[in-house]
């Protein structure tokens, strides 16, 4: 398109200056310090997740102010946002204490069976095998799990400011091809998987062992460059009896984890799977640790405001 509308010159400018803003949460951070009035607002907009969906509000006034009410609503009903709402659905179910002690006991055991020193192991299975996992549970349910279990078996201890920022690097890297055994669990394949004909099959065929390999190597690399830190860092002592949960519960949530996956391009089913699994939540809220529901609406927040940005910079 040679002659861009003024919305979407204005969609692009917005677009170019969330980006901006991305990078600058610090200073809004340091603002709401220096004027403790407003310190709600500017700690608001220091929040990274929150910075799309600010600027895609303003674009939204400005398609109302332009072309009036109806195009700013038909704009919208015309986005879909059935990404942001699976996202948030899937970590807070990926983030529920039968989940993440299920896992925690998976990648125990896994590292039980490597005769490997102090963690090393068990870093070794985490950031090989939860990334892995993602292709089938999806990529931000395994970021969910992965994030938890390094915050309870890494980063809860005494370890290098250095070791954090290269194991999230890591964590980032593995987590983004890691999703490439399947043709569902990644967003960028799952949007071309259906038009281009890959399935299960051609996934793994073409780029599931690749990815494995390339997880592998890269957690090797890691593993080798903070091996003195990682055997000297003690393992994880079992769960205590307090924080067990009963098998059923646990098969439940599993059961819900994968109900959601499945219909994960129908908002209204999984919603609705989500909505049930609140109330089991509740029913048995002695075996549940915090909803991560901030969390995931953060993120869902700042998914949503990348479609209203993005839809504008198709031309």
């Amino acid at each position: 398109m040679s002659n861009p509308s003024h919305v979407q010159m204005i969609g692009a400018a917005l677009f170019a200056i969330a980006i901006i803003h991305t990078f600058s949460t610090k200073f809004f951070e340091r603002l709401a310090h220096a004027k403790p009035s407003h310190a709600g607002l500017w700690h608001l907009l220091g929040e990274v997740e929150v910075v799309f969906g600010f600027w895609a509000l303003v674009l939204v006034l400005a398609i109302f102010g332009l072309e009036g009410s109806q195009a700013a609503t038909s704009y919208i009903d015309t986005r879909n946002f059935t990404e942001p709402m699976f996202v948030f659905a899937i970590m807070v179910i990926a983030g529920t204490r039968p989940i993440i002690r299920t896992a925690m006991s998976a990648v125990g055991l896994l590292a039980n069976i490597l005769p490997l020193p102090g963690s090393l192991g068990l870093y070794m299975i985490v950031m090989i095998f939860v990334p892995l996992l993602g292709s089938f549970i999806t990529e931000p349910a395994a970021m969910t799990l992965a994030a938890l279990i390094i915050l309870d078996c890494f980063f809860s201890k005494t370890v290098s400011t250095r070791f954090k920022y290269a194991t999230l690097g890591l964590l980032f890297v593995n987590i983004s091809i890691g999703g490439t055994l399947t043709p569902f669990a990644a967003p960028p394949v799952l949007m071309v998987a259906g038009k281009w004909g890959w399935d299960i099959n051609y996934m793994m065929s073409a780029f599931g062992w690749k990815a494995a390999i390339a997880v592998s190597v890269n957690t090797l690399i890691m593993a080798g460059i903070f091996y003195r830190e990682l055997i000297h860092l003690p393992r994880n002592q079992s769960a205590n009896e307090e924080m067990r949960v009963p098998l059923a519960l646990t098969v439940t949530h599993f059961l819900f984890l994968i109900g959601v996956v499945i219909f994960a391009h129908h908002p209204a089913i999984f919603m609705g799977l989500f909505l049930f699994f609140l109330g089991i939540t509740q029913a048995y809220q002695r075996y549940q640790d915090r909803l991560i529901l901030r969390e995931g609406l953060l993120v869902a927040f700042f998914l949503a405001g990348l479609v209203v940005l993005g839809g504008q910079q198709q031309w």
